[in-house]
């Protein structure tokens, strides 16, 4: 949360920067400033980051759950925890100069914490199988 948060602080030239790193890989390729290809990897690098986020963030609030309790509604938990986290960043963007909110990046937020939930539900029960067929030998 803290490193969505200082990502979230930083103003618009900073945040624009930050992807600077692939821009300059791509000058490698012959893709320089300005082309189509570079603005949509550009683009797309941002949202990946943003899906991998809060899929991370998912996962740890799920981790955490579920070694206090477990419950089905923990899941239930997990999503609205994303969304409501995903809906103060963006708030918060908007306080910042040169950003503002987007709620297509809530939407790709909460998209990469209900993959996160179901990645982790997924490998929990795969787990659980695997218990019950060695408990049974």
């Amino acid at each position: 949360m803290g490193v969505i948060f200082l990502l979230s602080h930083q103003n618009g030239q900073d945040s624009s920067e930050t992807s600077g790193i692939l821009l300059e890989f791509l000058k490698l390729f012959g893709i320089g400033p300005g082309s189509s290809v570079q603005g949509a990897l550009s683009y797309l690098v941002r949202k990946a980051g943003h899906f991998t986020e809060y899929l991370i963030l998912a996962i740890l609030f799920l981790r955490n759950q579920k070694e206090q309790e477990s419950s089905g509604r923990t899941v239930f938990y997990a999503l609205l925890f994303v969304f409501l986290y995903a809906c103060s960043d963006e708030f918060h963007q908007s306080l910042i100069p040169g950003r503002g909110p987007a709620f297509i990046d809530v939407l790709i937020d909460t998209t990469g914490g209900l993959t996160g939930i179901t990645l982790f539900e997924w490998k929990h029960r795969l787990m659980e199988r695997q218990n019950q067929i060695y408990c049974k030998k």
